[in-house]
């Protein structure tokens, strides 16, 4: 079963496609190109379930989701927490150098956007519901 996870925002969402737990796809897109590149995954995948964050931009995410990949069950998960759990794993796969190692993890924020490591999250939620 292919998986089609989404963190939404209102400005760029993370999205994840997945064979069950084996990624095979991810990506931070901006708002604006969502319908087009989730048309261009589902060419390139069969995507059988779309697995969507339940707090902000949701119902924009929702409506684009539901025209692109009519009769794809979509399931909600909470996002609770999703942030920093993303944030804790990006600095696990990317982890600080130089002085920024010396401070915590918590106290710092990558320099690059995380969102599709929410996405991750939002995957693995699912996927242990």
């Amino acid at each position: 079963m292919i998986i089609l996870a989404v963190d939404p925002g209102l400005d760029k969402c993370g999205v994840v496609a997945a064979d069950d737990s084996v990624i095979l796809e991810r990506a931070i897109v901006p708002a604006a190109e969502f319908s087009r590149v989730i048309r261009e995954w589902a060419r390139r995948h069969r995507i059988s379930q779309v697995v969507l964050g339940d707090r902000t931009g949701r119902v924009e995410i929702l409506t684009q989701i539901s025209t692109e990949l009519p009769g794809v069950a979509v399931s909600l998960v909470k996002e609770a927490h999703t942030t920093l759990l993303a944030r804790r794993q990006y600095f696990a796969d990317h982890p600080p150098r130089g002085w920024r190692r010396l401070l915590p993890v918590s106290m710092q924020v990558p320099p690059e956007p995380y969102d599709d490591y929410a996405a991750v999250i939002i995957l693995e939620r699912f996927l242990e519901a």
